[in-house]
């Protein structure tokens, strides 16, 4: 026989054995989650960790900084003909980093390996 037919076969056997033995688990009795806890009064109101928000109109774009304990940390940009890209603090050298989202990139593999 070939190798690959072999390989395929002896594959093919692997999985129906592990179906096979897969077995259901009860199901589990689920009890309702308890609501968490306020927060502390000294945070749930304190307006210093609330972001201020300027906003500039200009006849070419809008400018929105975004500022948190009077430190500026994010400044949106939104041309009128374009799309909105972000500068963002970069550290506490106070230098700024162009971005075209906020997206961090990160991409999580959702592949469907096996369904029953």
């Amino acid at each position: 026989m070939r190798p690959r037919l072999i390989a395929f076969i002896a594959s093919l056997a692997f999985f129906i054995a592990v179906g096979a033995t897969a077995q259901k688990a009860p199901p589990q009795r689920l009890e309702p989650l308890l609501e968490p806890p306020p927060p502390p009064p000294e945070i749930a109101n304190d307006p210093e960790l609330e972001p201020q928000i300027t906003i500039t109109r200009r006849q070419t774009e809008t400018i929105e900084e975004y500022r948190v304990n009077g430190r500026l940390t994010m400044v949106k940009v939104t041309p009128k003909t374009g799309r909105p890209y972000y500068l963002v603090a970069d550290g506490a050298d106070g230098a700024f980093i162009r971005r075209d989202s906020l997206d961090s990139g990160l991409r999580v593999p959702m592949w469907l390996l096996f369904s029953f």
